[in-house]
């Protein structure tokens, strides 16, 4: 994320050393999180709070002959960064980009990777998908970005995942797989089978409270199916890596499932969709950052879908 800091110490950043004494820099940081895999961690905030296209995870993957990048932003200028770091890294050809879901701040960046040699991509229906969003999301990016939303325009895949796809970077293969309506209608996972590292996507939060705009049923259920497998580090799509499978899948199934339980009893209590804004999954509140925002939002898209239960 870009951010203010006020640096006192020694800030290391990819690619440079800065020495500063309660000086204000920008600093876009790839941290490590295992060998050849870097994570970029976008700020906790909402779009609607100062939103400059950086609240999401974005990955980087390098392989011996190529480089994938896991998500690019919500803006050209965010891809640019993200552009600049992995340069700071790595000379090698960044082959492919691959988009986790629809939602804009994490495509836009997509912008900055255009070039000869480099694919883009995404689920089966993500490129239709971005395509019908495209007026709605780039005036949401005129108006929020400013400027900057002026470049970010909508670049779709043009490798699409129907079910699995195998990428090889040289020395690494990563595993893509389409799943079904869950977060979105339009997710995917990356798997890294050197590392064992599992790129989640919007299909679990960390620290940020969940987002639901797919189906809830089915993001439980996509949700306990990857968790039947075993990864040595997740990364999710907002929020820490983790070594921790079980914490962090659990915590998300936890919310997600009583949500979907609250929701469910106020309807059948008769208790409008409004009321049951301020009352499901209320002991969560403490345990999720933007959690008054977001689960308002989970409810109203939940309680109408539920009412046809």
């Amino acid at each position: 994320m870009l951010s203010k800091i006020k640096l006192s110490c020694i800030t290391v950043t990819v690619g440079f050393v800065m020495f500063c004494n309660q000086a204000v820099a920008d600093v876009f940081e790839l941290k490590k999180v295992a060998e050849g895999i870097y994570v970029h961690h976008g700020q906790h905030q909402d779009i609607d709070e100062g939103y400059q296209g950086d609240i999401c995870n974005l990955g980087v993957v390098i392989g011996t002959t190529a480089i994938a990048v896991i998500d690019t932003g919500g803006s050209k200028h965010t891809g640019e960064q993200l552009l600049q770091a992995i340069r700071n890294i790595s000379s090698l050809p960044i082959r492919y980009v691959i988009n986790t879901h629809v939602h804009p701040d994490h495509i836009y960046g997509n912008a900055a990777f255009q070039g000869e040699g480099v694919h883009f991509v995404g689920h089966e229906k993500l490129a239709n998908t971005m395509l019908l969003r495209k007026e709605q999301y780039e005036k949401l990016n005129a108006h929020l970005l400013g400027d900057a939303g002026k470049a970010s325009t909508t670049v779709p895949p043009d490798m699409l995942v129907h079910d699995q796809l195998s990428l090889d970077l040289g020395s690494r293969v990563l595993q893509l797989q389409a799943q079904g309506v869950a977060h979105t209608h339009t997710d995917l996972t990356v798997l890294d089978s050197k590392t064992n590292t599992l790129f989640a996507g919007d299909l679990l939060f960390a620290q940020r409270t969940p987002v639901v705009e797919g189906d809830i049923k089915g993001l439980i259920a996509v949700l306990e199916r990857i968790n039947q497998g075993y990864y040595a580090l997740i990364v999710p799509g907002h929020g820490k890596e983790s070594t921790d499978q079980k914490t962090i899948m659990g915590d998300e199934l936890r919310y997600l499932t009583l949500l979907l339980a609250d929701v469910r009893n106020s309807i059948k209590q008769g208790i409008s969709m409004e009321q049951t804004m301020d009352t499901a999954a209320a002991s969560e509140h403490d345990k999720w950052v933007l959690f008054d925002i977001a689960n308002r939002r989970n409810v109203n898209v939940i309680y109408p879908q539920l009412e046809w239960e």
